[in-house]
């Protein structure tokens, strides 16, 4: 499939004891940035358009710097950073370097808070300006603020209005510079409540006003005061200059992020397995974060879970666990190979039930997993067939037995990734013709004109890459039929909350259910849908609204539109017959039992943003449409 973008992957590290304390039992002070790097680099496949880190010393002196922060762009970003880093410590002696209480005092990076961020925009907007973290300076340690997220906000300019009624005067308006400036405000505000109480309950002057300040700071006030404003989905992780650290999960537990804690260390990431193979511990000593859950970290490095949001119905986003989290993590491997498991019916009656005639592969590399248990439903089917026949054999026989016995699935590895080929011609058709040799084949896999070929993939969004180079390659091998298989349903519908497929017309399922409007006469239904649309704008963004392109699809069954999906995609010079086989929406969930979130397929958005935004983008669409159709 052609690669979505994510945003994004999150990393939190709190040391718990002195830097001496890692220095003599692991031979390091660098034994929390040596953990951040590993847990962002292990989290790569989530962000690979920039990244950045934040680090707060506890124990700077006045005048000496206490936050610092580093940022890069570009598939490389991580190892720029770290390398940044390290070009700094090296500034010192190895004397200094090797003594964890100078390095604690006086070398760059090197503290007990730390926080990292990989980065995928999903708004279009690049430059360093957009890379997390992001800071909001102050004199006062306990105004100054780090944050970063997995996250995509619904309705930015609610917040917009509400901080600049306020009288804040925000420089930039992308959702992490807007949520910056009302966290900020939020935590301005539980400062001075600490001040004021210092100053006329306990009479503390000076830095005693300070101490009494960092040391009773509530981010749960902050967060309480500031999250019921968001609409999306989110993982928010922010890191105030004198030591508090906190990540808060979204109410319908949209996006992912689990825990670890012992005496020593405390981290939180977006996936599972990135914490075991880190830290190397079991999957039970790992805990998700709940939804409207947040993980608090106190200056003393004391964590603490506190339910900032009511939890609502929950919406785990169940594409996360199709393709963008590491299949390394054990229920996602599980998961991964019952939705190929699932498809096993839907295949067999397209290959008419002749799998001794049949080929079975994947498109690499992610559909991998969904491959093996597609495998598995065929060998089940397989040998159910053999007890069949050898009970029905008259002449029972072992010359007969055996060659029931010798029948088997076949695989092979028919489709191979290339090498990553630079389309650098830009003309239509020279363009074309590059892209299709993204992909290769393994020639004499497959007997011409005898042998159908299936090939698995995770999903099918856009159909890009199926009509420039799949298909396209598949069909040099001559096979009877293609049956191209999707682990995922029809992708149907945008989504708001992280990931980047927001555009009604990149949806090669609305294309195909567009056509059908257009080949029956019907495209009175998108008229009707547009003007519902607009009547709809009028709707509080608070409130849910129905989805209107719900209404397209009604007349059609997937089976209608899977079929003109392949009379869209199919290449002009290919005559092999093809047919295209989904995930059902009750099989996803079987697979996906806790991750129920299917907005995607279904149009059922889980925050009142969405719903608001999926008629917008129709709108948008239909406008466009009107244009070109005139």
């Amino acid at each position: 499939m052609e690669p979505l973008k994510h945003e994004c992957g999150v990393a939190v590290v709190r040391l718990r004891k002195p830097l001496s304390y890692y220095h003599e039992r692991y031979g390091t002070w660098e034994y929390g940035l040596n953990k951040l790097y590993l847990m962002m680099e292990k989290q790569h496949n989530r962000g690979q358009e920039g990244a950045g880190i934040a680090v707060v010393k506890l124990h700077s002196r006045p005048g000496e710097e206490y936050l610092y922060r580093e940022r890069a762009e570009g598939n490389n970003a991580i190892v720029e950073i770290f390398d940044a880093v390290g070009k700094q410590v090296k500034e010192y002696s190895e004397e200094e370097i090797a003594d964890p209480v100078f390095a604690e005092q006086f070398i760059p990076f090197a503290g007990e808070c730390y926080m990292g961020h990989l980065r995928y925009s999903t708004t279009g907007k690049s430059g360093l300006t957009y890379v997390h973290p992001m800071v909001r300076r102050s004199n006062w340690r306990a105004k100054c603020l780090a944050i970063c997220g997995n996250f995509n906000l619904t309705n930015v300019k609610a917040i917009f209005d509400e901080i600049t009624s306020k009288g804040q005067h925000p420089r930039l308006t992308s959702d992490t510079h807007i949520l910056i400036e009302q966290i900020g405000h939020k935590l301005d505000r539980e400062v001075e409540r600490l001040y004021r109480i210092a100053k006329n309950e306990h009479n503390y002057q000076g830095m005693d006003i300070t101490n009494f300040i960092e040391a009773h700071i509530d981010i749960k006030n902050v967060l309480k005061k500031a999250s019921p404003l968001w609409d999306g989905g989110y993982v928010m992780c922010g890191l105030t200059g004198s030591g508090e650290q906190y990540a808060m999960r979204d109410p319908n537990g949209i996006r992912p992020a689990f825990y670890y804690i012992d005496d020593e260390i405390i981290v939180l990431a977006s996936e599972r397995p990135v914490i075991q193979t880190v830290m190397n511990v079991p999957s039970e000593n790992i805990t998700e974060l709940k939804q409207g859950e947040a993980l608090l970290i106190n200056q003393e490095g004391n964590p603490r879970i506190e339910q900032i949001l009511e939890p609502k119905e929950n919406k785990a986003c169940s594409f996360e666990r199709i393709y963008f989290s590491r299949g390394s993590d054990c229920d996602i491997y599980k998961e991964r190979k019952a939705l190929g498991h699932l498809l096993s019916k839907d295949i067999l009656e397209a290959i008419n039930y002749d799998v001794d005639n049949s080929v079975f592969s994947f498109i690499p590399n992610t559909a991998e997993v969904a491959y093996y248990g597609m495998l598995e439903g065929m060998r089940e089917y397989l040998k159910a067939e053999k007890v069949r026949d050898i009970l029905a054999l008259k002449d029972k026989n072992a010359d007969s037995i055996q060659k029931i016995l010798t029948r088997s699935i076949r695989t092979e590895k028919v489709a191979i990734k290339d090498i990553k080929l630079r389309t650098f011609i830009t003309e239509g058709k020279s363009r074309e013709d590059l892209a299709a040799h993204v992909y290769d084949i393994t020639y004499g896999s497959v007997r011409p004109f005898v042998d159908n070929l299936i090939v698995i993939d995770d999903s099918i969004v856009r159909g890009t890459t199926l009509k420039q180079s799949i298909l396209r390659i598949l069909d040099r091998l001559h096979p009877k039929k293609i049956v191209v298989v999707s682990s995922s349903p029809q992708i149907r519908y945008p989504d708001y909350y992280g990931i980047d497929m927001s555009r009604m017309s990149e949806f090669t399922a609305f294309k195909a259910t567009v056509a059908l409007l257009e080949d029956r006469g019907m495209t009175n239904l998108m008229h009707e849908a547009y003007e519902e649309a607009i009547r709809l704008r009028q709707k509080p963004l608070t409130e849910f609204v129905p989805n209107v392109v719900k209404t397209l699809y009604k007349p059609f069954t997937a089976k209608e539109i899977s079929a003109k999906i392949v009379e869209l995609l199919r290449p002009e010079e290919v005559r092999t017959d093809i047919e295209l086989v989904y995930q059902s929406i009750e099989g996803l969930h079987k697979a996906i039992p806790n991750n129920p979130g299917d907005w995607y397929f279904t149009g059922d958005y889980p925050t009142p943003g969405g719903s608001h935004l999926v008629n917008e983008a129709y709108i948008s669409y239909f406008e466009e449409y009107i244009k070109i159709h005139k």
